[in-house]
């Protein structure tokens, strides 16, 4: 009886191990699966991918059992998630696709350099996707003048309004055109010649907006 005991007890053991083994298969596994999903997402050469790409990411890691719920995916502000686009997860996304817009706005802002040109918005930040459009901030004494010029190239247009907010209280609507420049659509805002002195605030963190102008954009498409 007693090795009949032994026996049994031994039998436990090596099941016992053969769970823990299965068990430790189970979870380099799902490690190594994790690793090939993340390595899937990253792309040999950059392409032009949208922030889609951090929605996917929250749940798949949900799954596999590391940070980012989807619940602390949506509940991320503007603020933030312009930061991951910047400075961790999807640094490597739409970098192609920066350099083409950029060099679409610099071609507007000389078409449009009289008026004292000033880029901004996505494009600017790095954080534009395939659906951004170009902003362009224009600065004249009569915002007619912009459509003339635009008239005298050739550039088809349309006159539009826009909200701008230019503090926590003040929000200001301001004229401006509509128009493309090799299929990319171009939103150029008109404000008055003294407002060049003071930025509108940004809706991502509510600080004065970046801008810049022909020559810093100059200098950033060659960095």
């Amino acid at each position: 009886m007693f090795c009949e005991a032994e026996a049994w007890e031994a039998e436990l053991l090596r099941r016992s191990d053969a769970e823990g083994d299965r068990e430790a298969r189970r979870a380099r596994d799902s490690h190594e699966e994790l690793n090939v999903f993340r390595e899937a997402l990253i792309p040999a050469a950059p392409v032009a991918v949208g922030l889609s790409l951090l929605a996917l990411r929250c749940p798949v890691e949900e799954v596999f059992g590391v940070p980012d719920t989807p619940q602390e995916c949506v509940g991320r502000g503007n603020a933030e998630t312009h930061s991951l686009t910047r400075n961790g997860h999807l640094d490597f996304v739409g970098l192609q696709l920066d350099a083409a817009q950029r060099q679409v706005a610099l071609e507007a802002m000389k078409q449009l350099r009289e008026f004292e040109p000033r880029l901004v918005g996505p494009v600017l930040s790095g954080t534009a996707t395939e659906h951004s459009e170009v902003q362009i901030h224009l600065f004249a004494d009569r915002a007619e003048s912009v459509a003339i010029k635009l008239m005298d190239a050739g550039i088809p247009h349309e006159v539009t309004e826009r909200r701008v907010k230019m503090n926590a209280e003040r929000v200001l609507a301001y004229p401006g055109v509509s128009f493309e420049i090799d299929d990319e659509p171009i939103e150029a805002t008109v404000f008055p010649t003294d407002a060049i002195r003071q930025a509108p605030v940004s809706p991502v963190d509510g600080k004065p907006m970046r801008r810049a102008n022909v020559s810093e954009l100059e200098q950033l498409l060659k960095s």
